[in-house]
């Protein structure tokens, strides 16, 4: 297999993400317009922050949150549950050749803001970043 000369670093190629963000939306689409057929999924209001696909596109991985960040452990469960119909909803609506395995994850994005505020806001990282 040939090496891609356009991507070399560590990170995701633009391929990925761009495959990822258009996986995202739909998946937000399909869940605030409540196509799944689970009651329970349909009274959530859940975020979808992220989708990080691997090179392949193969699989991706949702990191989700539910609004309000109540019923963490229940959301991820009820996205597990309905993960085949909510995969053939998104292959059908993404059109690529492979609809990709669909893996959820709570998105700790907000957690880890909250700490970089926190640790911010001490005195004696004011002070060295004043210096």
């Amino acid at each position: 297999m040939a090496k891609n000369k356009f991507h070399d670093g560590p990170g995701p190629s633009q391929r990925q993400l761009r495959v990822g963000e258009l996986i995202r939306r739909t998946l937000s689409e399909v869940l605030a317009r409540g196509d799944v057929h689970d009651p329970d999924l349909n009274r959530m209001s859940i975020t979808v922050g992220e989708v990080r696909t691997s090179p392949d596109l193969k699989i991706a991985t949702a990191y989700v949150l539910p609004l309000g960040g109540k019923g963490q452990e229940n959301v991820i469960e009820l996205l597990a549950r309905n993960k085949h119909e909510l995969r053939r909803m998104v292959g059908k609506k993404v059109g690529l050749k492979f609809a990709p395995d669909l893996r959820f994850r709570l998105d700790d994005t907000f957690d880890r803001l909250d700490d970089a505020r926190r640790i911010f806001d001490q005195d004696a990282v004011r002070r060295d970043l004043d210096e």
